[in-house]
């Protein structure tokens, strides 16, 4: 399953530069790895309209140098069915043995533009969670602090509106587990939640790293990506010892539609698959979590519109689980408001 996925994203990349009559990716050959202004300024004043964008994937397009912005984000999950040790779709999901819903309110995320093509991203959330037990009607519910997170993003690449170049993005973040320092407890059931970008379990000191890209080509935005998420080894416990869970790669592939430049209405889908994977970057034997590996696939549909003539930026949606192996089938409602500004006066979309 997890080649099947990785295999599918490259492929997508491929496909932009095949379609344009040339050997696949020979434009690496010639671009230059530090975007020049002259690449910089062209992208600039190509088509790319101010909008909200996905929302499940950090924009691989950087902010202009100089620019802020800041976004809330509720993110919701309801789930009581859940899938066994085979891949099924979702309307063959098993009964869960617990109802569980959580919420990030708000999920708190600011990024700077420390140069045109460097970017710094602090991000993280208030949320809790309610569960019941089926079997014996027990609750348990909490409320606090989550994880944050600081990442950094460097873009080599920056598209080319006169060809099918894209936007080439490094993305690296440490996630640590604030929440737990803060005392908040982990919903039951150990899941990492699909729809949270990227699927980090809570509870961890973790890095991610992964390569994203992005095509503008109107009316419509093509973008996607491939993570790798590493977890520090965890406590002692008295079953296990040290505990050690199994690596996560996450993947995005997302269709963007603008139905209107000024208003920046259009809609979006959002297609993310998640994977626990059997192995360890640091070779160390999985004890924890699903041992056997996990796989889940969502789809989100979404509406994103601009507040008049200003710098708020909406959009609502709702990530629904489509097929999964050894993981929660849950629903994700959402909403998003992003807010620019920047020292110059004028805000630029990334």
């Amino acid at each position: 399953m997890n080649r099947r996925i990785l295999l599918s994203v490259f492929s997508v990349l491929i496909a932009f530069d095949s379609a344009a009559g040339s050997d696949p990716l020979d434009w690496l050959s010639t671009v230059h790895w530090v975007p020049t202004e002259d690449e910089i300024q062209k992208y600039r004043k190509s088509w790319n309209p101010l909008s909200h964008g996905p929302m499940l994937i950090s924009s691989p397009d950087i902010q202009p140098k100089g620019q802020w912005y800041i976004r809330p984000l509720i993110f919701s999950q309801y789930g009581d069915t859940s899938f066994g040790n085979q891949f099924k779709p979702a309307w063959e999901a098993n009964p869960a043995p617990f109802k569980l819903f959580s919420i990030q309110a708000p999920f708190i995320q600011g990024a700077y533009g420390i140069t045109n093509h460097l970017e710094a991203v602090l991000q993280t959330s208030v949320g809790g969670f309610w569960a019941e037990e089926k079997e014996t009607g027990k609750t348990t519910n909490d409320f606090g602090l989550g994880d944050s997170s600081i990442i950094l993003k460097y873009r080599p690449i920056v598209q080319d509106p006169d060809s099918w170049v894209p936007s080439i993005n490094w993305f690296n973040q440490v996630s640590l587990p604030t929440g737990k320092w803060a005392g908040t407890e982990k919903a039951p059931g150990g899941f990492s939640p699909i729809g949270r970008f990227p699927s980090t379990r809570a509870g961890e000191v973790s890095v991610t790293s992964g390569i994203a890209f992005r095509k503008n080509l109107e009316p419509f935005r093509w973008s996607g990506g491939v993570y790798y998420t590493y977890s520090a080894p965890g406590p002692e416990t008295s079953t296990a010892g040290t505990t050690y869970y199994g690596d996560l790669i996450n993947t995005r592939l997302i269709f963007e539609h603008i139905l209107n430049d000024k208003t920046g209405f259009g809609y979006t889908l959002e297609f993310v698959t998640l994977s626990g994977l059997t192995h360890r970057l640091d070779g160390h034997n999985i004890n924890s979590g699903q041992k056997s590996g996990f796989s889940v696939i969502g789809v989100e549909p979404a509406l994103q519109w601009r507040i008049a003539d200003t710098n708020f930026l909406l959009a609502a949606g709702v990530l629904l689980t489509a097929a999964g192996q050894n993981a929660t089938n849950s629903i994700y409602p959402n909403f998003s408001i992003f807010y620019y500004w920047s020292k110059s006066g004028k805000v630029q979309m990334r």
